[in-house]
């Protein structure tokens, strides 16, 4: 089952006895995991019938002594575990999700790691029926900004492409890091405005509208020398806010996509697009290097960008700065 339709079902007040969510992404499983809390008791039922247990300071005898407790002046208890992939000797859990108490929800949030599924506690899920499995995976880089897009429509609003990729470039693609950072540009728009642009970006997340790595990109792309300088400098004044690595990565996804541009038999928008897994609105930018750089040079550009994030790193750099690194690099990525 998909995460939007088990918030759909929890809000609906439709629940399972047993909640196995696992996965390497803590976003989805935390927030399936809290709607369930804020859905399931009534406040005046919380005090002798939610109970909050962490993995690491419990044990599995005590947890199913917990589930088999009937609930006290409400139809339901909730069990919530926390930190369950630290819960030790979870294997004894089979003998109760085989047999669940009807009116107990018990929801196990076994984060960064998904559950073996050799193990007889996953036989036990499989077979189960009433029991709900949820594998919360991490999102690839390319699916993050259409994620972005859906979070906002079903709040009634949007965001330009070019804000969406700020975004994901200033904070990776920590879903938790970039959902506090789009419910701060909501509060920051005004009546009436439902668009999130580069400038609201600029203003309240703190990165800087000119002087940042899709900026850089965009005059490398367009071989403008000064403007690239222009940056360069800015970076090198500022080495902690601009890392080199994640300089050289952003510069890498670029590159590697347009040496992919080149084979591709159908250069339509379209086509390209969805065979280099971007937005529509970006093709152009790799229409644009493929004329500015031939595919020997591309290809020359990724090896000087695996060799600048080495030196970055120590790796066959003796005394350079990182300011005098991205100097160099620009320099012969341009040249």
């Amino acid at each position: 089952m998909k995460f939007e339709e088990i918030i759909q079902q929890v809000k609906q007040g439709n629940y399972a006895p047993v909640y196995f969510l696992h996965g390497e992404e803590p976003f989805f499983i935390d927030k399936i995991s809290e709607t369930i809390q804020k859905h399931a008791l009534k406040d005046d039922e919380r005090g002798f019938n939610e109970t909050i247990l962490y993995g690491k300071d419990t044990d599995v005898i005590n947890l199913i002594h917990a589930a088999r407790r009937f609930p006290m002046g409400a139809p339901r208890q909730l069990i919530v575990v926390r930190e369950a992939q630290l819960l030790d000797k979870i294997e004894m859990l089979e003998s109760y999700i085989k047999n669940p108490l009807v009116s107990t929800i018990l929801v196990i949030n076994y984060k960064y790691k998904t559950l073996d599924g050799r193990s007889k506690v996953s036989a036990a899920l499989k077979a189960q029926k009433q029991a709900l499995v949820f594998e919360s995976k991490k999102l690839y880089d390319n699916q993050v900004g259409a994620w972005i897009g859906s979070y906002l429509k079903e709040k009634g609003l949007s965001i330009e492409a070019k804000a969406s990729v700020m975004l994901i470039e200033f904070l990776g693609s920590d879903l938790e890091k970039l959902v506090q950072a789009v419910e701060k540009l909501m509060i920051s728009l005004g009546p009436g405005n439902s668009m999130i642009t580069v400038d609201n970006v600029s203003r309240n997340i703190g990165i800087s509208k000119e002087y940042n790595p899709f900026e850089l990109q965009s005059a490398l792309i367009q071989k403008d020398v000064a403007k690239a300088n222009r940056i360069v400098r800015a970076f090198a004044a500022n080495p902690k806010d601009y890392p080199v690595p994640a300089i050289t990565g952003v510069l890498f996804n670029y590159f590697s996509k347009l040496l992919a541009y080149y084979y591709l038999t159908d250069k339509s928008k379209a086509a390209v697009a969805s065979a280099l897994k971007i937005n529509p609105f970006f093709v152009g930018d790799y229409q644009t290097g493929a004329r500015n750089y031939s595919g020997v040079k591309v290809a020359e550009v990724i090896s000087l960008l695996r060799e600048y994030d080495m030196k970055s790193k120590g790796f066959g750099n003796v005394s350079a700065s990182s300011g005098e690194l991205l100097t160099e690099l620009v320099y012969k990525i341009l040249h």
